[in-house]
């Protein structure tokens, strides 16, 4: 065999090695969307990843194929890893709900002063209510960030700000964005969580530092 036959051989085999290695599907990129972030993307993520004891105040809807609700958020407490959130409306019964929670725990305090516990916080949250509510990956959703435990994919408009994070089986829109405090970057103002027929909408009436 010439050296230029044995060339050709090897580019060939390289070409169908590659080609079978090549089992990931690119999805296209929605009209005016781009997966490549501005410049100032990463200083932001460090600035709001390091955002973790605040405050908020708002409003909450959720659709689920059997059911829909809404709530007014009276607070949401992140402080670190921990959670508190108090509810008032159906939600979980007519009435204030609290959920307190912290990776791997959660308690479920309803209206009428039934408390349950869980280490599977989807599962109890599913079992108490019906809904499918992913309230330990909504403590990043919320700032505009994707969740530490699975893979996502980030999509900016052009505007240069986040439109979509893809993330665990839901695609997070970023809605409507607000400067709450001055010394961080815009924080979302209304943020839509959809999986399928699913539906969490979380709208942000304001944000605050908390110590």
């Amino acid at each position: 065999m010439t050296a230029t036959k044995t060339l050709a051989l090897a580019a060939l085999v390289a070409m169908l090695t590659l080609a079978g290695c090549t089992s990931i599907q690119l999805q296209p990129l929605p009209e005016g969307m781009t997966d490549q972030p501005p410049a100032n993307w990463e200083a932001r993520t460090r600035k709001v990843s390091g955002f973790d004891h605040w405050e908020l105040s708002g409003k909450m809807a959720v659709r689920q194929p059997s059911d829909s609700a809404t709530a007014i958020i009276n607070r949401w407490q992140q402080q670190g890893d921990d959670y508190e959130l108090n509810l008032s409306s159906s939600f979980l019964g007519m009435g204030t709900t609290s959920i307190k929670g912290s990776p791997g725990f959660i308690e479920l305090t309803l209206s009428n002063g039934d408390v349950y516990q869980s280490s599977d916080p989807a599962r109890l949250l599913d079992e108490a209510t019906g809904w499918e509510l992913p309230v330990e990956s909504l403590v990043w959703w919320l700032r505009g960030l994707p969740a530490p435990d699975g893979d996502h994919r980030l999509l900016f408009n052009q505007n240069q700000r986040l439109a979509i994070i893809e993330q665990n089986g839901w695609e997070i829109r970023y809605d409507r964005w607000r400067t709450f405090t001055d010394d961080l970057p815009e924080l979302p103002a209304r943020i839509t969580a959809l999986k399928g027929e699913k539906r969490v909408r979380v709208v942000i009436a304001q944000w605050r530092h908390k110590d």
